[in-house]
C-alpha cells in the first residue's frame, strides 16, 4: 500500500468515532453522498471526476484519496483524470499545480496502474516544476475530512 491508502486509513479511525458521536450528521452526510453521486444523467465515474476536481482545488488530501479511489473503482483512466487535472490547474492556477499531481499519483495508486510515468527530469517530486520555490502542503495536513 501507498501514501493514499494510508491517507484513507488515517481518517477511518476518527471518522468512526465522529459517526458515532454525531450519528445523524454523519449518517445525514453519507446519505447525501449516495444520492450526488448515484448514476443519473452524468455516470458515477464522470462525478468521482468532478469531485476529484473539486477535491484537487479544495486542497483536501482525505478528498483527493477518497475520489481518486471511486474514479479508480468506475474505471476512470489515467488520460481522464489528467485531463480533469488540466481543467483544475485552469480554474485553480498554481496551487492545482502541486495538488493535481497528488490527485493523479493517488489515481495511480488505487488503479494499480502501470502506467504511472515516473517524475520528469525537472521537477520536484509532488509538484510541478518550479513548485520546489515554495513550501508545498504536507499530505495528510490541514482538512482531512474526506470529501
Amino acid at each position: 500500500m501507498g501514501h493514499w491508502h494510508d491517507v484513507t486509513n488515517e481518517i477511518s479511525g476518527p471518522y468512526r468515532e465522529l459517526r458515532e458521536r454525531v450519528p445523524g450528521v454523519v449518517g445525514a452526510y453519507a446519505e447525501l453522498h449516495r444520492s450526488a453521486m448515484a448514476e443519473g444523467n452524468l455516470s458515477a465515474r464522470t462525478k468521482e471526476l468532478v469531485a476529484l476536481a473539486i477535491a484537487v482545488t479544495r486542497e483536501c488530501d482525505g478528498c483527493i484519496s477518497a475520489h481518486a479511489r471511486g474514479a479508480a473503482r468506475r474505471g476512470a483512466t489515467a488520460a481522464e483524470v489528467a485531463e480533469m487535472i488540466g481543467v483544475a490547474i485552469l480554474m485553480n492556477g498554481g496551487p492545482a499545480t502541486v495538488w493535481g499531481p497528488r490527485a493523479l499519483a493517488a489515481f495511480h495508486e488505487f488503479a494499480g496502474d502501470q502506467e504511472a510515468a515516473p517524475p520528469a527530469g525537472g521537477a520536484p517530486a509532488g509538484g510541478a516544476p518550479g513548485a520546489g520555490a515554495t513550501a508545498a502542503p504536507t499530505p495528510g495536513a490541514g482538512a482531512t475530512s474526506a470529501g
